[in-house]
């Protein structure tokens, strides 16, 4: 078998750096410059890009190469920050960057990431965008309590009936994403049958995390950052902790596991007996999460599970 080529992609949102075969390559992170790079990679077999998450700038270059079928690696920063720091590396530039991904890739060997379909990037952005619709329409609403100007008060008041209005269309589209794409419709209902778990908390898990259903126990709870991991040496025993993952996950079952400690049965036991036992707050809610987490991958993966609540 031939050994993989790995390539590293440095990407800012103005441009990008690619490190090949010891070249270095720079290009605009705009359409034009992600068919150049396509057209570069083409010409190389096995072959395999690494990056890291750039904050959504490098979404429209993972596309792309998921259009021609080339695999890539979108990895976490922290990561490449460590194995930087494992290797002494205290320089830092765009192509050294990149050329330091190239090096990751042939050390650690990382797997492809799975490219999303169509309608999961669609569902994905609406569900960011009301997110932070709703944010915003917070924050405005917040203001208002604290302004006494009466034409002040009046715009912003506006202001809010236009931010509503806005965040009604975005929970609309989002049910006609729903609607017209059956296997997501069966998801959405068939997580719901979960107390505590309501239809946007339901889309909005499956929107951030496709993964499910897919996934084994420790796999889902290390991905939503919610695997608790052991801090030990020699004779002394730190206190376990939960750490990375995606937070927009964790934040999303946070509100559910607050329903579900009181109206689920079994989930409301489970949380009860850790309080009873002395856990803090957060530690409690913590489990209560993972354990919601791990019911909803079992749900999606066993559709004839009976669910008890």
């Amino acid at each position: 078998m031939k050994s993989i080529i790995y390539a590293g992609l440095d990407v800012a949102k103005p441009s990008f750096v690619l490190h090949l075969a010891g070249k270095i390559i720079t290009l605009p992170n705009t359409k034009v410059g992600h068919r150049k790079l396509v057209l570069a990679l083409s010409k190389h077999q096995n072959l395999q890009v690494i990056c890291e998450a750039s904050g959504g700038y490098e979404r429209g270059i993972f596309d792309a190469l998921c259009a021609a079928n080339i695999p890539a690696s979108v990895l976490n920063p922290r990561q490449i920050h460590h194995f930087a720091k494992s290797l002494g590396s205290r320089a830092k530039t765009d192509p050294l960057d990149a050329q330091l991904l190239s090096l990751y890739g042939q050390r650690m060997r990382p797997e492809p990431t799975a490219p999303r379909t169509q309608q999961e990037r669609q569902l994905a952005e609406l569900v960011r965008h009301r997110r932070s619709l709703l944010g915003a329409l917070r924050a405005q609403q917040q203001s208002l309590e604290q302004v006494q100007y009466a034409p002040l008060r009046r715009e912003l008041k506006t202001l809010l009936k236009q931010m509503e209005a806005r965040l009604a269309k975005i929970e609309t589209l989002i049910g006609e994403r729903q609607k017209s794409d059956p296997e997501l419709e069966r998801k959405s209902q068939r997580l719901t049958q979960i107390t505590g778990v309501g239809k946007l908390t339901a889309i909005s898990l499956l929107a951030e995390m496709p993964e499910l259903g897919t996934l084994r126990s420790k796999q889902a709870a290390a991905l939503a950052g919610l695997a608790p991991y052991a801090r030990e040496s020699g004779a002394w025993k730190g206190c376990r902790s939960i750490c990375g993952g995606r937070a927009e996950v964790r934040r999303i079952l946070y509100m559910a596991a607050l329903s579900a400690k009181r109206y689920h049965s079994t989930l409301s036991g489970f949380y009860q007996n850790l309080r009873a036992k002395g856990k803090p707050f957060k530690v409690a809610i913590s489990a209560v999460m993972r354990k919601l987490l791990l019911l909803l991958n079992l749900a999606l993966k066993f559709p004839n599970l009976v669910l008890v609540n």
